[in-house]
């Protein structure tokens, strides 16, 4: 069963960095990103006024969504936050036809989903931590 443990860590880890890395990356040059995102999806149906916050918003939940799966915290909610930041991007991709990251986000997609399935193998994180020292809990 512990094998099952590492198993999972080192499959949440590898996302969890990606994550943080794109947030992480586009932070210090959050304005050329939102200017690029713009001007790419200039010529679609979809208004400036729901790009131009996204494009400032997306860094951000990049980086959190990295950190709570880096730590293993409130992992669940990490999950799904990724999961929807990849339908979001998908939707994007598909708009301006960026089919080669269309797969890539499907393949996040369900890496972050099978992590989901596997979740109560989240052992090495700060959810379990926290579990544990609740009176009463039953770590396993």
């Amino acid at each position: 069963m512990r094998q099952y443990n590492w198993a999972y860590l080192m499959a949440r880890l590898p996302i969890a960095m990606s994550m943080f890395g794109h947030g992480l990356i586009r932070l210090p040059k959050l304005e050329n990103f939102s200017i690029g995102m713009v001007t790419q999806f200039g010529n679609t149906w979809l208004p400036y006024w729901i790009v131009q916050p996204f494009s400032y918003l997306l860094p951000f939940a990049e980086l959190l969504t990295g950190i709570l799966l880096l730590l293993g915290w409130f992992t669940r909610f990490g999950l799904f936050l990724g999961a929807t930041l990849m339908l979001v991007l998908i939707f994007g991709s598909t708009i301006v036809e960026e089919w080669q990251n269309v797969a890539i986000q499907l393949f996040y997609g369900v890496y972050l989903a099978v992590l989901l399935v596997f979740i109560e193998y989240n052992r090495y994180s700060v959810d379990r931590l926290l579990s544990t020292n609740v009176p009463g809990s039953a770590a396993k």
